[in-house]
């Protein structure tokens, strides 16, 4: 990923010094494995621990001639660990080495990520609580439809994110696995405690059954859910777009001091960042169709998916994690303009408060399809002149022999609307 977008945290997960770094753990521990088990020398694993470097030059200069990446790397530790370092690798293949270690990446690029959302979820929490009682408009299909309040559109946010952070923990979970199987999952040359060993060592999971590859469904799973973060991501940053509108204005992106709009017009305020959490989202969500192409391979193993993982381990790992952490920070400092959100709920002159006119009409038995017919008309009179539906109400006869003045009055109020704000926040701050 480009650096623009990258965190040091994940991209040091990804770098090639800590891959290979894993792969040695996974040899050591097998290796320790190994000597308990009686099958290599005592002390071949203290030996490769104390000795093995990582030399990632030098395993891309073994790699350009052998044309194999597993191989460079066990000849490049031999070269440094001494003759001993032979008994490495003994019976396993090379995704039992290249699919545990890539998984523990998952798993320290997952731990971080749910790290991120638990800042989203503490920003999100604590903004909600402050505009918990901010009337501002619902909207559906863009149009005004009727009052919340901002601080309840807030905990809908952090509700999405509970449930994203549920489905990560699940899906690291699911990727947790270690596979020491040899050549195709049939332990032929590989005694299966070795694989408890490994897993145990590395916090794993042994992987009940692998091919000659740990299976790909585990992998589309998360990517899959990283995949909805990303769309939860963009639900929030769009929202944040929409209300910057110069003609909404309820909210903006925080502007420094010194930051510029355009180049060409000095009074732009532009919601930067959220357009570019969108862009974010879309390339994190990318990532998951070859994930799922991903699970149907030849018999028990092709090498198709692996240029694949190579591309999106570290590219949605790191964009999603980066993604994270700026919107946690729009959130946190975004600029909230109650007066306006005010003003926009009264622009339609009280056309939000026709469902209730009519349902009132329905109690007092006027049919419902007569009674929104009546409402739809005053209504639509009421957007085509700009009048005030309230004024516009008190002049039918009908209407005003069903609902009393007093009753009409209360109607045009967003108290009701609010009443079960608290009932909401109790179900959602648990």
């Amino acid at each position: 990923m480009i650096k623009r977008y990258s965190r040091k945290e994940l991209t040091d997960i990804w770098s090639e010094e800590n891959k290979y770094k894993i792969w040695l753990d996974v040899e050591i521990a097998a290796a320790q494995a190994m000597e308990k088990l009686g099958q290599i020398p005592k002390g071949v694993s203290s030996i490769v621990k104390k000795k093995a470097k990582i030399n990632v030059k030098r395993i891309h200069q073994i790699e350009s001639k052998v044309k194999h990446d597993v191989i460079a790397f066990l000849t490049s530790i031999t070269e440094k660990a001494g003759i001993k370092a032979r008994y490495l690798h003994l019976g396993m293949t090379s995704s039992d080495v290249v699919d545990t270690s890539f998984n523990i990446q998952l798993v320290q690029s997952g731990k971080i990520i749910l790290k991120d959302i638990d800042q989203i979820l503490k920003v999100l929490k604590k903004q909600a609580r402050k505009y918990k009682f901010t009337p501002c408009i619902g909207r559906s299909h863009g149009i005004h439809a009727e009052p919340i309040t901002f601080g309840l559109k807030l905990a809908s946010f952090y509700e999405e994110f509970k449930r994203n952070r549920e489905r990560l923990v699940y899906a690291i979970d699911q990727i947790s696995t270690c596979a020491i199987s040899g050549a195709v999952g049939t332990f032929a040359n590989v005694n299966p405690n070795v694989e408890k060993h490994v897993a145990k060592k590395l916090g794993l999971k042994v992987e009940p059954i692998s091919t000659q590859i740990i299976p790909r469904d585990r992998h589309a799973f998360y990517f899959s859910v990283l995949g909805i973060i990303a769309g939860s991501i963009e639900r929030v940053a769009l929202e944040i777009r929409h209300l910057q509108r110069s003609e909404v204005y309820e909210l903006q992106e925080y502007f420094s001091k010194s930051q510029k709009g355009s180049s060409a017009m000095p009074h732009k305020k532009n919601p930067i960042l959220s357009e570019n959490l969108t862009g974010l989202a879309r390339m994190i969500r990318s990532y998951v169709v070859p994930a799922l192409e991903n699970i149907a391979l030849w018999h028990e193993r092709d090498i198709s998916h692996s240029s694949v993982e190579r591309n999106i381990g570290p590219d949605a790992n790191i964009t999603l994690d980066f993604a994270l952490v700026r919107l946690a920070s729009v959130l946190d400092n975004m600029i909230v303009y109650p007066k306006k959100m005010l003003e926009n709920l009264n622009l339609t002159k009280g056309l939000i408060f026709s469902q209730e006119v009519m349902l009132e009409l329905t109690k007092n038995g006027i049919t419902r399809e007569k009674s929104y017919k009546l409402v739809q008309g005053y209504a639509k009179k009421c957007f085509s002149e700009n009048l005030d539906l309230f004024n516009v109400i008190q002049t039918d006869k009908l209407i005003m022999s069903k609902i009393s003045f007093k009753k009409l009055r209360s109607i045009f109020n967003y108290s009701k609307h609010f009443k079960n704000i608290n009932l909401i926040f109790r179900r959602v701050f648990k």
